[in-house]
């Protein structure tokens, strides 16, 4: 290293020289804008650094700042997340309250009209068959319940108490298979046996095939089977098929279609009428016939209108003329011209009095 130092020692004296020289060169010498040649030199050559260094910065500040947004962002979902859940919840249990609340004040509503004694109840379990159609409700023994006393909602039946206990009862639905109760049906008063079926719907049976059974016909119970009081609705006909010696016929329980959770237990039962179905509007408007001395239109004629609007306009106007004694083309000047405004047959005003002559000026 030194023999080579000593070796180019001119030479490199000589560029440390011119060096120095451009820098005297380039502080003394001033640009366009009036700046030094060396500050142009120092900031050109300073410039890529600082450019490269800045956009580092900004990107290492970039990733930071979104490292801790994301974080906040992540946080921040979790908390709405769970808000979300919460409110949710709390709509789903306002809900379920304001629908509890509707069907007591619908069973309310329903034990306040009808004529039998009732208890409401509600369902706190199920059986444990996977087919099973008994519930348990909260009303026993202690409450006057005794086996063999009617379920209903104010929608239909539910099913009969077939076990009771001091502070429960068990009560077997109406689409158990071992169910059964009497009905009636609401237009032909045609009465059958309810039977349960196991997937959700009932059968009417002991039907003779030529009874008329009209497919949306509703049954009432019956009051023959003891349990049920007369008058209590059990659901409408699904289906009528026919069959030898008894007609096939599917009903859908209506006191099942929307649930059960409150339900009535009848202690005293009370027979009703079983509402007559309603027949379709057959009356029909027909006007009273005319009295004998009433005179004909004004307007009616024996001969035939003229086809046009323009005959027709020409045949009025000559009999709103002729009933003001006014013939066309045949007054003279001056003469009152008709009343159009006036039907045919009506009385024209009484003519004005003529205004008097005004004398010439003397």
């Amino acid at each position: 290293m030194d023999s080579l130092l000593n070796r180019y020692r001119n030479v490199t004296v000589l560029l440390l020289v011119i060096f120095a020289q451009l820098i005297l060169l380039a502080y003394q010498v001033k640009s366009n804008q009036d700046v030094r040649l060396i500050r142009v030199w120092a900031v050109s050559a300073v410039t890529p650094l600082a450019r490269f260094i800045e956009g580092v910065r900004s990107s290492v500040a970039r990733l930071l700042d979104d490292y801790v947004l994301l974080h906040n962002s992540a946080e921040e979902n979790r908390r709405l997340r769970a808000e979300l859940g919460r409110l949710k919840m709390d709509n789903q249990y306002l809900r379920s309250e304001l629908e509890t609340a509707d069907r007591v004040r619908a069973l309310a509503v329903f034990q306040s009209r009808t004529p039998s004694r009732t208890i409401a109840a509600r369902i706190i379990g199920a059986g444990t068959g996977a087919n099973s159609r008994v519930v348990f409700l909260d009303r026993g023994s202690s409450s006057g319940v005794m086996k063999g006393m009617a379920v209903v909602t104010p929608d239909g039946i539910v099913g009969k108490v077939i076990a009771a206990y001091p502070t429960a009862s068990q009560v077997l639905l109406v689409t158990d298979p071992s169910f059964g109760a009497g009905v009636i049906s609401q237009k032909h008063r045609v009465h059958g046996t309810l039977k349960g079926l196991d997937h959700g719907s009932c059968l009417v049976d002991y039907i003779q095939a030529e009874h008329p059974i009209e497919s949306g016909e509703w049954f009432y119970t019956s009051g023959d089977d003891g349990v049920f009081p007369k008058g209590f609705p059990v659901g409408p006909v699904t289906a009528v098929r026919p069959g030898n010696p008894f007609q096939q016929i599917n009903l859908a329980p209506s006191g099942l279609q929307h649930g059960i959770e409150e339900v009535l237990i009848i202690l005293e039962g009370v027979h009703q009428p079983v509402p007559d179905a309603q027949a379709a509007a057959s009356d029909v408007h027909i006007l009273p016939p005319p009295s004998p001395d009433q005179p004909p239109p004004v307007n009616s004629t024996s001969t035939p209108r003229p086809g046009t609007d323009a005959d027709r306009l020409r045949e009025r106007y000559k009999e709103i003329g002729a009933a003001q004694g006014h013939v066309f083309g045949s007054n003279a000047p001056g003469a009152r011209p008709p009343d159009f405004n006036l039907r045919p047959g009506s009385q024209p005003p009484p003519p004005s009095a003529p205004a008097p002559e005004q004398s010439p000026n003397p």
